[in-house]
């Protein structure tokens, strides 16, 4: 299938985009965890994963906007993700962070591994694919840590 480099560039945008959503939804339900936890683990929780998710937020942020500057393509405005349903258990929302931190792994993932960052790309999009991945790669596992702690 033919593709032409704008149409290429918007489709990464909106990948982009989704895993950007993905990550405000993460950060969302984890600040309803934290609000759940006692004061020890709600730091746990701060420093292993509200940290790392907000940097690969903020920095998967810059990306969109400075590849759509570069190439002229309309920019977008992100929202507050959703916590999801209120629970008082704080493991719902840890596992929907969970959740959503490796969907946007996996978005990225797949625009890295499309080559399209490559071909119609530059070393600015494709450096902060790499850098949101670094900086969420270890959330997921942390998360499950905390989950097999949560209640006992």
């Amino acid at each position: 299938m033919a593709y032409t480099s704008e149409s290429a560039r918007t489709r990464l945008l909106d990948q982009l985009g989704a895993a950007v959503d993905q990550l405000a939804t993460a950060l969302a339900a984890l600040g309803e965890a934290y609000d759940q936890m006692d004061e020890q683990t709600a730091e746990v929780l701060e420093e292993r994963l509200f940290r790392p998710v907000q940097g690969a937020y903020g920095r998967a942020r810059r990306t969109h906007l400075e590849f759509a500057q570069r190439h002229q393509l309309p920019t977008r405005t992100f929202t507050t993700g959703s916590p999801g349903a209120h629970s008082l258990d704080p493991r719902t929302h840890l596992e929907r962070a969970i959740g959503a931190i490796e969907q946007a792994d996996h978005i990225v993932a797949d625009m890295q591994d499309s080559m399209l960052p490559v071909e119609v790309g530059d070393r600015e999009l494709r450096d902060g694919l790499t850098e949101t991945r670094e900086m969420i790669a270890t959330a997921p596992g942390y998360g499950r840590q905390m989950l097999r702690l949560i209640g006992r």
